[in-house]
This record gives C-alpha cells, structure tokens and sequence, in this order.
C-alpha cells in the first residue's frame, strides 16, 4: 500500500506577544507533514523562519516535492540525501518517526537506540523589554529554574540587573540574537557574570564569529544562528563554548542526532532548542535533549493554546512524548 502524504498549515495564538531583537509575533505559524500508510499516520510539525529564508508557503512548496517519493518509500536516510537541511526536512522526518513508531508499536526512542528518555529541565523564555517588564515578567517566573533572557543591545545591563533582583534564586542565560556590537560584549559580559548569568547566547551576527577572537569570556559563550550543520562546526570551534541545536535547524531528529554527537566529540556542551511551536514540533526535541547541558523547549508554554493532547509540563520540567502525540 502507497504511502500519502498531507500538509497542512495551522496557527496557534502566543500568550501576549513573543519579543526578540528582531521584532515580535503574536502566533507561531507551524505546517504539519503527515505520512500516512493504510490505518497508520505520523505526524511532523515545523515552524517556517524568515530568518533563513523560509515562509509558510515555501516550506509547504517544498514539502508537496516529496509526494512521489513518500508515496515510494522515501525512508528517513533517503530523506537526509532528497531535501536541504531546514524546517521542511525536519516536518517530514518528524512524521518518517512517528509513523514507524506507530508501525512498529515501539517508541522512537527505542527505534533509534537511546535509553529511556528522562524529564527535562527546560529554559522559560521572558522577551526583550524594558527593564521594568522584564522585572515583572521575571517576578512571575521567579519559582522556576531557569530563565533565558531575550535581549538587544543598549539598556541590557539594567534588563539582566532587573530580572536578576526580580528573581534573585533562578539560574539565568542570556540570548541577544545577533543584536550586540563588541563595545556590547566589553560593557557587558564581565558585569553579567558578576550577575550570574550561565551563559551568552549568539551575541554578534552569524558569519562575524571572528569578533569574538581575542575577547575576554567571563561567561561560556552559546551558537544558534552560526550553528547549522556540520560543515558549520569548524569555525565555531574556540569561539564558542555551547552550540544551540534545533530540529529546523538541522533538518530533522535523524541529523540531529548525528549534529550531537559530533558537536560533543569536538568538546561543545549542548544546548537543544526549538523554535515557538506546539508539542508536536518540541516532542522529538525532547528525545534530543536527553543529557544536554542547557534545554530550551518552553514553545507550548509560551502559547495561548496548545494541541489537545500536548507535552506534559510540571513547572519547568517536560515529560517526554505519549505515543497519541508523537513518537
């Protein structure tokens, strides 16, 4: 029996607005892959980034190229060679995992040789602000663990200082999204390790790696926008100490775990992130970020509404994936 394969678009309202250095959105704009194969589906959520170039449109272009192959038998290796790393691979090969779980009546996890997955620890997210919001957001917040820090640039200092007398018990990273300048760093990095702060998170433009050469680093140093595939790893190595990996990113869990291994090999600590998304698309991550050092996958709780059945979340901690979701 052919395989068919669907996509779809859906938006899910955030909570209030989501703040980065490169501006707000109010709802995560995800497409769905779904693979089906007579009474069996998987399902595979992305979340398109016009940061790299992506829409919702585009990402479904691309995805609908695939049908034949799918329809084929297009497994998740084949899938690595057929498409580009991005978030369309990472919908496809979401729904590739979902539905051999679903087939085979074992968990993902099992399938691709991991142990049991544990609950995670997860970042919350507060957005850029002013100091005085991030303070009321973080006061908020202030019974969880850890709490990552949108930032911009000018003013961060009092934003960390503020969240930090706001929430004087929680661990804290700090994310500036490509937005610092060097005289940034130099005014910043030392005071917000007098803060506490973990961890500095892609604080200049991905491909000006090289301004970080000869800086000081008081604080462990994190790669989201520099840090893509393998081929990306070389130049990352004694810049940065941390590097953020994202299924969108790499293009799917299979990657993804191969991207892990290799980053930890080269001595990196790492970070598994996702993008503002629902528990489909965090599910997989969830797998991935089993013994990370920093996991960021606080999308379904940044939503208005998530899918019914979801993650389980009790407090900052994320249970992994029922196989009625994912996996």
């Amino acid at each position: 029996m052919a395989r068919l394969l669907t996509v779809n678009f859906e938006s899910f309202p955030i909570r209030g607005a989501f703040r980065i250095s490169r501006g707000a959105k109010t709802e995560a704009r995800v497409v769905v892959a779904e693979v089906s194969e007579g009474s069996f589906r998987g399902r595979g959520e992305c979340v398109p980034y016009a940061r790299y170039g992506e829409s919702v449109e585009g990402v479904m272009a691309l995805l609908e190229t695939q049908a034949a192959a799918v329809a084929a038998g297009l497994d998740r290796e084949a899938l690595r060679r057929a498409m580009p790393a991005g978030a369309a691979r990472n919908a496809l090969d979401a729904a590739l995992w979902d539905l051999e779980a679903k087939q085979a009546g074992r968990p993902a996890w099992q399938i691709a040789g991991l142990a049991p997955p544990q609950p995670l620890t997860t970042c919350y997210t507060l957005s850029v602000d002013t100091p005085e919001a991030m303070a009321e957001a973080a006061e908020k917040a202030a019974h969880l663990p850890l709490l990552k820090l949108k930032l911009t640039g000018d003013g961060d200092l009092e934003r960390v200082a503020a969240v930090r007398r706001a929430a004087p018990k929680a661990r804290l990273v700090a994310d500036a999204n490509e937005a610092w300048r060097v005289e940034n760093y130099r005014a910043f990095a030392g005071p917000m390790a007098e803060l506490g702060v973990e961890m500095i998170e892609q604080p200049f433009p991905a491909g000006r790696d090289a301004l970080l050469d000869g800086l000081p680093r008081p604080v462990p140093v994190g790669a989201d926008e520099s840090c893509h595939g393998l081929d990306t790893f070389a130049a990352l190595k004694g810049r940065y100490d941390v590097v953020n990996l994202k299924l969108d990113k790499t293009g799917g869990l299979t990657e993804a775990l191969v991207l892990k291994a290799a980053a930890e090999a080269m001595g990196f600590r790492v970070m598994v992130g996702s993008m503002v998304g629902t528990s489909l698309g965090t599910a997989p991550a969830v797998l991935l970020g089993q013994g990370a050092a920093y996991v960021d996958l606080d999308g379904p709780l940044l939503l208005a509404r998530d899918r019914e059945p979801g993650l389980r979340f009790d407090g900052a901690r994320v249970f992994p994936p029922e196989p009625v979701l994912w996996g």
